[in-house]
């Protein structure tokens, strides 16, 4: 048994499966055949293999929550680019803000006028911060850690077993045997990322205050609920002991809210009362375009100010070219203002909650061990019993042999969900209709797999 599954059953379901999906995209098996050669592994970038499909979907095009291939299929569409298009597939002020922009320059290395709109609207929808410009979340995490590091003098910086934080060589790492070291399978990997990093379990709090204690870790960089694993949510009052830690042992939190941006209007800290000193989003923040946000509060950014000049002039190791350029300023000024609004987000959350209470009860009804995990337009269902409680936990929840088969059921059936882990995303576009076909989806599958 495998999640419940027997595995003659499961081998059965995945044979099926695949033979229906290679036999439904001849035009994609065909162009892919034609084209793919000149890409190394024939893929544009290496995760676009780890699709449970034989082969990837080309698509066509995609509007709003609905995304349409090569062989003219439409899918149903929860993945949402992992969050990059978590309030849909060209939002109208979105695309018309690019549009304009285009026409008066890409990038040109100075700021403008939106750029000074967008900064009192990052301010108005995140709360204080001193912003500043990258292109992913991964540069904004290292710019990040750089600053902690830059003004505490500290060299380490704490991160939770099982957490992901873009490709940031300074916390690829893990747990093994109750001590840190550097991830499995990293590619061309020389400096030793453990010998300045820490990791504790999410909702571990005596081991993070004992951790803190040492005097030695400059920040914590964390997501405000686990999203990349399994998803875990924290216990309560497991942030305000953070907090608290953080104040009496002078070390930073930063808050990286790239994934739990979709909790609510101003990302997860701020309708927790969550105080970040050092506050970073990206994927979706611009409505899809690639852009990132970092943010310092007040008294952060003045000591960081202060280091700043009386530093050696010389590289600073932080930003990039076209970070800031005019494309994303035009892009964020659109989505901050007509996009990411409180009427969208109450749409995704009531559709979200639709989405929880249907998968529960198709778990429910064929009786298997899995449960579902929700926060705010976020939803995941986890093949294993829950809550989850830290990140082993949330590893040990995975079974890929199940999600993969599951994940390609529900291709077969009209809806997409992201590749990586089993989660799904309601944008504001996403129609009821969608969900509930989605909900009716994963009901065949699932009859489908348990006795």
């Amino acid at each position: 048994m495998i999640a419940g599954i027997t595995q003659k059953r499961l081998i059965a379901f995945t044979r099926t499966e695949t033979r229906r999906y290679l036999a439904s995209r001849p035009n994609t098996q065909a162009a892919l055949k034609a084209g793919a050669d000149a890409y190394l592994a024939g893929v544009p970038m290496h995760w676009m293999r780890d699709w449970p499909m034989p082969f990837p979907l080309l698509v066509a095009s995609a509007k709003g929550a609905r995304i349409t291939d090569v062989d003219g299929y439409g899918l149903d569409d929860f993945c949402l680019g992992d969050t990059g298009s978590l309030f849909g597939h060209s939002p109208g002020p979105v695309a018309k803000a690019i549009t304009r922009q285009a026409k008066r320059g890409l990038t040109y290395m100075l700021p403008s006028a939106d750029a000074l709109e967008a900064g009192r609207l990052l301010t108005k929808r995140f709360g204080e911060y001193r912003w500043q410009i990258a292109s992913t979340a991964s540069d904004a995490n290292r710019c990040a850690i750089r600053v902690a590091r830059a003004v505490t003098g500290r060299p380490k910086i704490l991160v939770f077993n099982g957490c992901y934080h873009g490709t940031v060589d300074d916390v690829m790492v893990t747990l093994k045997d109750g001590r840190t070291v550097p991830r499995s399978g990293l590619v061309g990997q020389v400096a030793n990322p453990a010998e300045h990093a820490v990791v504790v379990e999410f909702n571990d709090l005596p081991t993070l205050q004992a951790a803190l204690a040492k005097g030695d870790v400059a920040a914590i960089l964390a997501e405000p609920v686990m999203t990349n694993c399994a998803m875990v949510l924290p216990d309560p009052g497991f942030w305000d002991g953070v907090r608290a830690a953080c104040d009496a042992t002078a070390s930073l939190l930063i808050m990286d809210e790239t994934h739990t941006i979709s909790s609510g209007l101003g990302g997860w800290a701020r309708n927790n009362g969550l105080r970040a000193d050092i506050l970073v989003i990206g994927k979706s923040v611009a409505g899809g375009i690639a852009c990132a946000v970092w943010g310092l509060s007040h008294d952060l950014a003045k000591r960081f100010l202060a280091h700043d000049a009386k530093r050696p002039p010389g590289h600073s190791g932080m930003g990039t070219t076209l970070s800031g350029n005019p494309m994303q300023f035009a892009a964020l000024r659109a989505n901050l203002s007509k996009v990411m609004t409180k009427a969208n987000y109450v749409r995704m959350e009531r559709n979200a909650a639709r989405l929880e209470a249907g998968l529960a009860a198709a778990i429910t009804g064929v009786s298997a061990p899995w449960h579902v995990a929700r926060v705010g337009a976020r939803v995941e269902f986890i093949c294993a019993p829950g809550p989850l409680h830290n990140g082993v936990a949330a590893m040990a929840a995975h079974e890929p042999q199940v999600e993969r088969a599951v994940h390609l059921g529900l291709v077969n059936r009209g809806c997409l969900i992201a590749p990586f882990h089993n989660m799904m995303l309601v944008s504001p576009s996403t129609k009821r209709r969608q969900v509930d076909r989605l909900i009716g989806a994963f009901v065949e599958v699932l009859a489908e797999l348990f006795d």
